[in-house]
């Protein structure tokens, strides 16, 4: 028997059959829809209470199946009962395909099952609970698995664009390489296409506009849960942790122009938020269309359900959640007391997971950045546009560079925490690139088909003297230093660190800052074009972050014992002025740390130049002396000649 599901939802199976539950209150009855080819036959449910059951002997794994709800179609009351919709079980965990957009779709009274994925029943194997690898102060490593995979030329071609292609030698091997300690996923579960983009041509290849929360899509993972289980297990195998992205905030049923696919259909009141007194007019607070009602206790239980079934089926280490404030939603705005928050906190197969908060939405008091429970690592947006703004070269910007570099505890030393939960970041998969960061000052998102209006205006973005592409030589140069100069910013910041794939060796997507719709050549990341010595530097600064401690270590500084010391390139400790300057062009943090390598405690002396032109960095005094260190070697110094817009790393003896 599957026993990971209560007994609100989903298709339970039996030795001698399966036992279907869909919760759907207001309807006047649900009919069972099972399907053999395309011939349907529908069985009428029983009502027990707000739930509707029915037991169908003999049935075994592999049957296809969805729901008809009858009802009161009247959606200025929220009632949008139409028997004409299939609609998808919200606890399916497999779909026999993919989700597309249809006109149909939300057309009252016309017939799609022709049109809607049918569920299938399946016995989802349990794998042995183990704790999470990752472990915060890591390195996260964001994946869009097809654009990871479409191009890979070791890869075969069958199996580009899936989730089992993760586990291939050459993805693992580069993985190794960089000293990946977990991949966060983004969506794997089943979405649909948003109703402008067909027309204009275009698909999403994100995967954030989800339909059914457990139901892996086919497009990205053909053989299921099963072959999600074998990708963790042979990452696991290596040290690697595997995070999912989830999207709980909001379905691609979206406003009441949108698709009945499935809660529509089924629950409509229950399963989103509504505009107090006003049932047919839907919370937006996703900028998406509609907003889940996550402090429901039939939705909540959901969505613990949800993040079970992961852990329990397929083993992973923990979740990131996409716009999580609506997690934390109530009638009344976000509480990080939340009963939601709460209970997944609570859940015993839950409680030791990675969890990831996205900290903002569009909603009232939606932006929620430090205010998680202390149990949540949180998306620093502050420190990446602060970051951003030191290399641009924005004028007194050292003190926030500090500030970030120190794990910002301006925010997440709130309530007497005394360590960070910043996941520090410079690029990730909305935005810019790192390497379009310091090529575009615009956005070009003319591909998109909006004719240049979506997608972030302000990006703190650079071009170094040429919009976009170039073959000009010193305008190349300077890009590249500018890309290692900022993975060694990140790299050298207190906190965790995600990079997105393919970061690590410059990819572009030509200037476009909201690529969701771009499933092709843009977004694909082209693995003949990296650059190689990039990703051999990206390594070498990871590798720096598992040697010294300092830099992966969560706790705040003090300044007590010399925990950290801020310098001027002369090596004097720095004066108010010094932190004032408009120009700020350098800086020297000084961190106590134990070095692995070595099995004793040291210093750490980390030297930051945003100046055009080089500078000289005068060490501290150490009777141990100093070591410049690189990939290549570790050089003897006193003092350092450092390179315009460069990071550079010195360890004392």
């Amino acid at each position: 028997m599957e026993d990971s599901f209560s007994r609100q939802g989903g298709a339970i199976l039996f030795d001698s059959g399966v036992e279907f539950a869909v919760r759907s209150p207001l309807a006047t009855h649900v009919d069972l829809c099972l399907f053999d080819g395309q011939a349907e036959v529908r069985l009428p449910m029983e009502r027990d209470g707000d739930i509707h059951r029915l037991f169908v002997d003999d049935l075994k794994p592999g049957a296809r199946y969805g729901f008809r709800a009858d009802g009161v179609y009247d959606p200025d009351k929220g009632f949008w009962f139409d028997p004409g919709k299939l609609l998808v079980d919200p606890y399916a965990t497999e779909l026999d395909r993919p989700f597309r957009h249809d006109a149909r779709l939300s057309q009252f009274g016309t017939e799609t099952a022709d049109l809607v994925p049918k569920a299938i029943v399946r016995r989802h194997r349990p794998v042995k609970r183990q704790p999470p690898l990752f472990r915060k102060g890591g390195f996260i490593y964001e994946v869009a698995v097809r654009p990871f995979t479409m191009l890979h030329p070791e890869v075969p071609e069958a199996q580009r664009g899936t989730v089992a292609a993760l586990a291939h030698p050459a993805i693992i091997a580069h993985l190794k390489r960089l000293g990946v300690d977990a991949v966060e996923l983004m969506p794997i579960t089943a979405w649909i296409d948003e109703r402008h983009l067909p027309p204009l041509g275009l698909t999403n290849g994100w995967g954030y506009n989800p339909i059914a929360f457990m139901a892996l899509d086919p497009r990205v993972v053909p053989g299921g849960v099963a072959e999600l289980a074998d990708t963790v297990a042979a990452l696991r195998a290596e040290g690697i942790g595997v995070i999912l992205d989830l999207v709980f905030n909001h379905t691609g049923e979206s406003d009441r122009h949108g698709a009945t696919l499935s809660l529509r259909g089924l629950d409509n009141l229950t399963a989103y938020r509504h505009h107090r007194g006003e049932p047919g007019h839907l919370v937006n607070d996703t900028g998406t269309g509609n907003t889940v009602a996550c402090d429901h206790p039939h939705i909540r239980q959901m969505i613990v359900e949800s993040l079970r079934h992961f852990v329990l089926h397929a083993g992973v280490d923990g979740f990131r959640f996409d716009l999580a404030p609506v997690l934390g939603r109530t009638a009344d705005g976000f509480s990080r007391d939340s009963e939601t928050l709460a209970a997944i906190h609570a859940d015993e197969v839950l409680s030791d997971r990675v969890l990831i908060a996205e900290p903002w939405d569009i909603g009232p008091g939606g932006y929620q950045l430090g205010n998680f429970p202390q149990t949540f690592l949180e998306w620093n947006d502050r420190a990446r546009d602060d970051l951003r703004r030191y290399w641009r070269g924005d004028a007194r910007m050292t003190g926030a560079l500090a500030t970030a570099l120190a794990g910002s505890s301006d925010i997440f030393q709130r309530d007497g925490a005394n360590e960070t939960r910043s996941v520090n970041f410079i690029a990730a998969h909305d935005g810019f690139t790192l390497h379009d960061l310091v090529a575009y000052e615009h956005k070009h998102n003319e591909a998109n088909g909006e004719d240049n209006r979506d997608g972030h205006g302000e990006n703190f973005s650079w071009n170094n003297g040429v919009e976009g592409e170039t073959e000009g030589g010193a305008v190349l140069a300077g890009r590249r230093a500018d890309l290692a100069a900022l993975l060694g910013t990140l790299f050298a910041a207190r906190g965790t660190v995600m990079l997105t794939a393919g970061d690590e060796g410059g990819r572009s997507q030509g200037g476009n800052n909201n690529a969701y719709c771009q499933d092709n050549a843009i977004t694909w990341i082209d693995w003949s074009r990296l650059d190689d010595g990039l990703i051999a530097h990206t390594a070498f600064l990871s590798a720096l972050r598992k040697r010294f401690d300092g830099l992966s270590a969560q706790s705040f500084f003090t300044g007590a014992d010399g925990d950290v010391v801020w310098a001027t390139a002369g090596g004097e400790p720095m004066t108010v002025a010094d932190w004032e300057d408009e120009q700020g062009a350098t800086l020297a943090m000084v961190i106590r740390t134990p070095d692995r390598e070595t099995g004793r405690d040291t210093r750490l002396a980390i030297l930051l130049n945003r100046a055009r032109e080089g500078r000289r960095f005068r060490l501290p005094p150490s009777g141990r002396g100093w070591r410049l260190l690189s990939p290549a070697a570790a050089t003897p110094v006193e003092t350092v000649d450092a390179d315009g817009r460069s990071v550079l790393f010195c360890v004392e003896l």
